[in-house]
């Protein structure tokens, strides 16, 4: 990606379920990583290529590296908003940045994901074709 463009970003808002969270109301740890696909995926959507259609291509993005930093807890009914920013694609590699927050505007976590585009067949690192390197860093 370029210095000077702008980061694909996108915000996709997740209502807290009853069942994710534990005894105390609060959202479980372990359904962060969920939220964070679901933001990701949506940001990919955007583009003119989706998760679906690489994989069909023979593309798959198994996840390398999870970073959560837990600020403030979220709690059943909450909606929380989930901000992903496509921070860079470096030869096999591509990461993402999350901003959690709660509907007060509060944090209630930040996350760090990297992927690595893999052959389906094979499952070894590739380097991802140009075009679609194109269409995932043209977000708007």
């Amino acid at each position: 990606m370029e210095a000077h463009s702008p980061k694909p970003t996108h915000v996709s808002r997740i209502r807290v379920r009853y069942g994710e969270t534990d005894r105390m109301g609060v959202l479980h740890h372990s359904v962060y990583p969920l939220y964070l696909e679901e933001a990701r995926t949506d940001l990919m959507r955007r583009s003119q290529i989706t998760y679906k259609q690489l994989e069909d291509s023979g593309i798959i993005f198994p996840v390398r590296d999870l970073h959560i930093t837990f600020l403030h807890p979220a709690f059943y009914d909450d909606i929380i908003s989930v901000k992903v920013t496509l921070e860079e694609i470096r030869g096999v590699r591509i990461r993402f940045s999350y901003e959690l927050t709660n509907e007060e505007g509060r944090k209630v976590a930040e996350a760090t994901t990297e992927l690595i585009f893999t052959d389906g067949k094979t499952f070894r690192p590739i380097r991802p074709p140009k075009e679609v390197v194109e269409m995932l860093t043209n977000i708007r």
